[in-house]
């Protein structure tokens, strides 16, 4: 048996296993010890002797395997202490990807457990050259069918909010911490935030916008590790030199309106920045 014929043999064993749903693929002791001991008998078998009258062969090419631009998302394992779908703890690079091929990558992950009941991922809606980023929680049920971020009763508030500032949806840029729904639009647990934060930080690597607005608690916690948005909104912050403005969410302002007044205090600080 040659070694392309075991490279084959393994290629075939795996691809049975992805079939059946496994996120990651184990060959058992004894499919192992099959195949390296066929590796080492056709190590060991004597070359056929060579036929002087036939013309020199090429020495073979050695294949060239392409390497990506980045490493692509690693999958989710399952625990098998709980059985829940867990991130893994590879880290994940994706600093090779722009704006354009970036949602791709996103659709295909699987580094938690949201994947496994998304409709579709929801990367961004917006303007890549705007100078105001919106930055929320995570996609709701409207938004998980759409595959677009805030397009809910919150969104639909957002929209008004953006339109006092005197600017329009297509005119800002607007993301979230996870980009896909957590069940029962629960709060993302922190591996699950974790494990999409990358996207995000890529994405306001590559819009660099001139002031981020960050909406509510979640955000507030995983891209400047502090707690206590109640404290915190209309205080200005920093993130990697962009100036940041903590406010309420658009959800948490449908179920206390009285705090709308303060949202739209912390707006108009951010319109005085930027000299709307």
């Amino acid at each position: 048996m040659s070694v392309d014929n075991i490279l084959n043999d393994i290629m075939a064993l795996l691809e049975a296993e992805r079939t059946k749903g496994r996120e990651r693929v184990f060959l058992d002791p004894g499919t192992c010890s099959a195949l390296f001991a066929a590796r080492d008998t056709a190590v060991r078998s004597p070359a056929a002797a060579p036929n002087r009258d036939a013309p020199a062969a090429s020495p073979p090419r050695k294949p060239r395997v392409p390497e990506p631009a980045a490493p692509l998302p690693e999958m989710a394992v399952e625990s098998t202490a709980t059985g829940v779908l867990e991130v893994a703890d590879a880290p994940l690079d994706v600093g090779g990807y722009d704006l354009d091929s970036l949602p791709a990558i996103v659709a295909a992950c699987r580094r938690c457990g949201l994947h496994a009941g998304r409709r579709q991922s929801v990367f961004a809606d917006g303007n890549p050259q705007a100078a105001l980023m919106f930055i929320g929680e995570g996609p709701g049920e409207d938004e998980d069918i759409q595959g677009k971020p805030f397009v809910g009763r919150a969104g639909q508030l957002l929209t008004k909010m953006i339109e006092a500032m005197h600017l329009g949806r297509e005119a800002v840029y607007i993301a979230n911490i996870v980009k896909c729904r957590p069940p029962g639009n629960r709060t993302p647990a922190e591996s699950e935030a974790r494990a999409c934060l990358p996207y995000l930080e890529r994405q306001i690597d590559l819009v660099r916008p001139q002031v981020l607005v960050l909406l509510g608690a979640t955000p507030l916690l995983y891209l400047l590790a502090k707690k206590g948005i109640t404290a915190l909104h209309g205080t200005w912050c920093e993130y990697r030199g962009i100036p940041v403005m903590p406010t309420y969410h658009p959800a948490y302002l449908l179920r206390v309106p009285a705090k709308k007044r303060e949202a739209w205090s912390d707006l108009q600080k951010v319109m005085q920045r930027l000299g709307l």
